[in-house]
């Protein structure tokens, strides 16, 4: 807690003076052009990745970036998203997944998640993801974490294209989604290509 403490008073000494007018401009009003959508995991810092400043992106985190199926009940992600999307009309939406992700790994092997219920019982919005990798028979056992990582952005995607106010956008083309995975140790980012079919680097 030291650090953290240690750190805001540094920013306040000069991270905040440097970016004082970025700081009064934002004080009254967002306008972020990009929903970027990632996991919770501490090592991913969307800001830093995509080396963007403070209101540039409108940020949804949860555990393997999980986008709930759209229902007629609220939600605090549906609500984020709908917000992003109707109120401050985002023009892109980024799903970012990750390697070694954690909820992956869980989502692979849910029987070792009995002290975690609701993880679990989380990680179900992602049991489509794993199903179809399990079953491509030329799917390596070395390569089904990326490949389960890969697979459930495709996941959430389909699921955001199935909210009414992003389809609505989708067929005037006001408004696109991405497919991204960040790798950890190598700093680099996947983009789905929808030509090829496949993740290639950004």
């Amino acid at each position: 807690m030291e650090k953290i403490v240690n750190g805001y008073l540094q920013f306040k000494e000069s991270g905040f003076e440097e970016r004082k007018d970025l700081f009064e401009k934002l004080s009254n009003s967002q306008s972020p052009e990009v929903l970027f959508i990632t996991c919770s995991d501490s090592r991913i810092d969307p800001n830093l990745i995509t080396q963007t400043e403070p209101g540039d992106l409108f940020v949804i985190r949860n555990a393997g970036n999980i986008v709930p199926p759209h229902t007629r009940e609220s939600d605090g992600i549906a609500a984020s998203i709908e917000f992003a999307v109707v109120a401050l009309g985002v023009k892109h939406i980024v799903v970012c997944g990750h390697s070694n992700c954690g909820a992956m790994k869980g989502a692979l092997n849910t029987s070792g998640l009995t002290a975690l219920p609701k993880v679990k019982g989380w990680l179900n919005y992602c049991s489509e993801a794993v199903t179809i990798v399990q079953s491509r028979e030329r799917n390596l056992a070395s390569d089904e974490l990326d490949s389960v990582t890969q697979e459930n952005v495709l996941l959430q995607i389909r699921r955001l294209e199935q909210y009414p106010e992003i389809s609505k956008r989708m067929t005037t083309g006001s408004i696109e989604i991405h497919g991204w995975v960040y790798e950890i140790g190598e700093g680099t980012i996947k983009c789905f290509n929808q030509e090829k079919q496949g993740f290639i680097e950004l």
